[in-house]
């Protein structure tokens, strides 16, 4: 479920954003008492996202709103379907309608490239990760589509969990300094975050092994092959995660190396909106 406030506070800032003064296209030509309904259409196979957030919008409108979903997040959705039903003020229906379908139509494309890739991981013990490479205040809608779509979220952001990345060792002065200095600051400032290190060879495995007091140690860029080297160095002690240009045509290459996460920030940044619509259904 997604939290209550923060969706209200992007669907107030996003109308805000599309609004300014007004839809003044409605308010000049229909009345504000007027009432209607329309039906969301689906134009495009996937898997659909963004009910919730339909819901929301429309009910912040108006809390009158009447949503009847024909279906939930998650289903698959066939060309034809439809995906909802609602009835509201008309002005609430024009209003809420570019955004709920803006909302929709990214969300479904994400969740169906993400079931693409947990589809290909059907049978193999690894699990597929997104990333921070979102779209600026759209992350929390991006990311529970990756959810939707049956793929597992990394950290939110940088504040809930400590990601040593190749940028961070480097002006630490290497692994053993960024590590150390990191679980210092933790147990001062009494934070319970889990620490990953991202490593770019199998030296650097080792010297995370020797230091150990972390969580999670990334792969990046490593080949299958060398997946397999450092699973043997690290036996089990620590969650393990493959990063670096893994693609659905070579997904199955890293998950038959026992790998626990792969990431893939093109489940995201790669995905295709679906065609949706919102139609007026007229009595």
């Amino acid at each position: 479920m997604l939290d209550e406030a923060a969706l209200n506070a992007f669907i107030r800032s996003a109308l805000a954003e599309d609004m300014g003064s007004g839809d003044h296209s409605t308010m000049a030509c229909i009345p504000p008492t007027a009432k209607g309904k329309a039906v969301l259409k689906i134009k495009e196979d996937g898997i659909l996202a963004g009910m919730e957030v339909a819901e929301a919008i429309f009910k912040w409108l108006d809390m009158f709103t009447v949503f009847t979903p024909h279906k939930k997040d998650g289903d698959s959705m066939k060309a034809g379907e439809t995906a909802f039903e609602v009835e509201a003020a008309v002005h609430t229906l024009l209003m809420g309608e570019r955004l709920v379908l803006n909302c929709m139509q990214r969300m479904s494309g994400i969740a169906t490239l993400t079931h693409r890739y947990v589809e290909k991981l059907k049978g193999y013990h690894t699990r597929v990760l997104d990333t921070r490479k979102t779209t600026p205040n759209f992350r929390m809608l991006e990311k529970e589509a990756v959810r939707i779509g049956g793929g597992v979220n990394h950290r939110m952001g940088l504040y809930d969990m400590v990601m040593l990345k190749d940028n961070h060792i480097d002006f630490s002065g290497g692994i053993t300094a960024a590590v150390t200095n990191t679980i210092a600051y933790l147990k001062e400032h009494n934070l319970p975050l889990e620490i990953e290190v991202e490593t770019r060879n199998l030296r650097d495995v080792e010297e995370v092994l020797a230091i150990g007091q972390v969580n999670r140690i990334m792969l990046d860029n490593f080949t299958p092959a060398d997946i397999v080297k450092a699973l043997a160095l690290i036996n089990g002690r620590f969650e393990t995660e493959a990063s670096g240009g893994i693609t659905l045509d070579t997904l199955e290459e890293y998950a038959k190396t026992g790998v626990d996460f792969i990431s893939v920030g093109a489940i995201i940044h790669h995905a295709v909106s679906l065609d949706l619509s919102l139609k007026a259904i007229i009595l």
